[in-house]
């Protein structure tokens, strides 16, 4: 029905009700017999009543309200229509007054015209809302489903469950911490208990689903109702955050399923727009691997900042041409210019810089799989290191701003191929930056959820294919972030960035791997070792038991950022670490032979002694 047409009907409806209440109102004021006197004045009372309601609702839009849905604000409209229409009326009762002394409205009339107006239209509307809203009743085809939060937000939660007959969900029950509302019953559900009481609800009440409805609730505890609830073995369901429900209004769509993420427990990143903005405004950005997953959602993040192009450089034709699609359509004021090129290759990362003069470079390119590059030791130096060595003179030589450069966790106390050509990279930006203008700096964090290459995807697809999950040792620990949240930190980090430091992130608990793998089957709806099984295959070439976020020699000290600390500087001056990268750019042009692999891992152990290799560390070849 469209709005002129509902317009149209409650005009008329509403015609009825005010003549109805003009003539209630006369025989309430008169005890049932209305003298002639003042019988005269009813058509007038009728005339003045409907015209300034009708002038009053048109003004305050009550007849565009839907009725559906009201709730006590469109009942609090109509009688401040109503209270505005009264006070019209008596200023036109009077004025009849003047001209025709025949015509009398008393007073009292007036005042009980008012309120009985007021009752029979709002009476109108309340019924009208419960004609059209029907409460669903439990059907042998709906889910049963427990509600964590018997707040405001777990009310519209069952209030729409149960006015929704396309949702095979209906509530049982409440679980909420608050002892005053143990045993009520909100909106005819009950409340049965706190979130101690949730696994014998589920058993109780044959629940299938757990509805988590606490938006407002800090993170690390919606991680912790979370973990209760995963022992239940039913679907686990989450609200999203206040900030995501625009206006109070919760619809059955927003609620998702819980995502590893929301295990972690963390809030979320607060990062100073002002100090951003001041560095990235207005200027051109380069970003290396720009189509990976760290360098793309910093494309991403970069982009709201407004620069004034964005530089996306990757090896990856096919990658780089999705996120440029993506950022045009998204951010159409920016400029973004598409670069394939390899960062090993000097002369055209030289052209590059000399073409675009970058202010700020984030380096994100880089090899990162582990046991693949303990496979392929030359490539993981000629990429990580030597790379980021050509990236990091020519943004010297050009005059770059800053200079951030992302690493790993994997650089301390390397036991990978991977983990040192990182640490050696972090080293050879802090030695050049006592003798540049450019501001270097590197980032350390941990495995990032969901990005290429990380345990996430593949436990997933090991899922899909029905198992097993491969875990390489029960304790096997990593520490974790989202992507999103590792990218504004580093964002925010090169902000802070003076020159020279390290900046680490705080990475929260270490989460143990077995854990995570028996969470996303129990995410996935199905049951650890009977639906799918997981299996150790034992630690691989380069990996550890655990990582940490520290070398020996650094002491972190605090930033203004409380999710940022910083490690101390590289004690080596770029000549002195030159000089070894030098012997590894001319080890790594060899004939690839088994040897010359030896000679490059005993170059590296001379410049991280901390490098964690078998093979033999001669001294002999620091000398010139």
């Amino acid at each position: 029905m469209d709005q002129k047409r509902r317009t149209l009907i409650y005009w008329g409806l509403d015609a009825v009700l005010l003549s109805f209440s003009v003539f209630v109102s006369y025989l309430i004021r008169f005890g049932g017999e209305i003298p002639d006197a003042f019988g005269a004045g009813i058509p007038y009372a009728i005339l003045i009543t409907a015209g300034t309601t009708y002038v009053s609702f048109t003004i305050l839009k009550v007849y565009q309200c839907s009725w559906r849905q009201a709730s006590v604000g469109e009942m609090l409209l109509i009688v401040k229509g109503t209270i505005v229409a009264h006070l019209m009326s008596f200023s036109l009762s009077y004025g009849y007054r003047l001209v025709d002394e025949q015509v009398v409205i008393p007073t009292s009339v007036l005042l009980l015209i008012g309120m009985t107006s007021t009752a029979s239209i709002g009476l109108s509307r309340f019924v009208w809302r419960l004609f059209h809203v029907q409460t669903l009743k439990l059907q042998p085809h709906h889910r049963k489903a427990l509600i964590v939060g018997a707040g405001s937000a777990g009310g519209l939660v069952v209030k729409e469950l149960l006015q929704v007959e396309e949702v095979d969900l209906y509530p049982v029950g409440f679980i909420d911490d608050d002892p005053k509302k143990l045993q009520l019953r909100i909106l005819g559900i009950p409340v049965v208990g706190n979130r101690n009481s949730i696994g014998r609800a589920v058993e109780t009440y044959g629940v299938d689903t757990v509805i988590i409805a606490m938006p407002s609730v800090a993170r690390e505890e919606v991680a912790k109702i979370i973990n209760l609830c995963k022992e239940t073995g039913v679907q686990i369901m989450l609200l999203p955050r206040v900030s995501d429900v625009i206006d109070g209004k919760v619809s059955i769509s927003l609620i998702r399923d819980v995502h590893v993420e929301d295990l972690l427990g963390r809030e979320s990143v607060e990062v100073d727009l002002d100090e951003i903005s001041g560095y990235i405004t207005d200027k051109t950005i380069l970003v290396t691997g720009a189509g990976g997953s760290i360098g793309s959602e910093l494309c991403r993040q970069i982009s709201t900042f407004s620069p004034s192009t964005i530089l996306l450089l990757g090896h990856g034709e096919n990658s780089i041409y999705a996120i440029e699609n993506e950022l045009r359509r998204s951010f159409p004021r920016v400029v973004f210019r598409p670069i394939i090129a390899d960062i090993q290759d000097s002369n055209r990362i030289e052209s590059i810089f000399d073409e675009y003069r970058p202010a700020i470079v984030f380096h994100a390119a880089a090899h990162k799989h582990v046991p693949l590059m303990e496979q392929n030791v030359a490539e993981a130096i000629k990429n990580n290191v030597l790379g980021t060595k050509n990236l990091a003179e020519c943004a010297h030589i050009f005059g770059t701003e800053r200079f951030v450069s992302i690493s790993t966790d994997k650089a301390v106390n390397p036991t990978s191929v991977m983990g040192v050509t990182k640490r050696i990279s972090e080293m050879m930006i802090q030695s050049l930056d006592p003798i540049s203008s450019t501001k270097f700096a590197a980032v350390r964090f941990g495995n990032v959820l969901g990005s290429r290459g990380s345990v996430i995807p593949l436990f997933k697809e090991q899922i899909r294919k029905g198992g097993p999950i491969t875990v390489t040792h029960p304790d096997m620990v990593r520490y974790f972030m989202t992507i999103p949240e590792a990218v504004q930190l580093v964002i925010q980090a090169g902000a802070l960035a003076q020159g020279g430091e390290v900046f680490i992130l705080d990475m929260g608990k270490p989460v143990r791997i077995s854990d995570l793998a028996h969470d996303l089957i129990r995410l996935s709806g199905l049951r650890p070792e009977l639906d799918i099984q997981v299996v150790y295959t034992g630690i691989r070439p380069g990996e550890k038991l655990f990582e940490e976020m520290l070398t020996s020699e650094e002491g972190a000290t605090a930033s203004k950022h409380n999710r940022i600390f910083i490690g101390k500087h590289s004690p080596y001056s770029y000549e002195e670490l030159g000089f070894v990268i030098r012997k590894l750019e001319q080890a790594v042009k060899m004939k690839y032979t088994y040897s010359s692999e030896k000679e490059l891992l005993s170059l590296m152990h001379l410049i991280v002694p901390t490098y964690q290799t078998s093979l033999e560390k001669p001294r002999e070849m620091m000398k010139t």
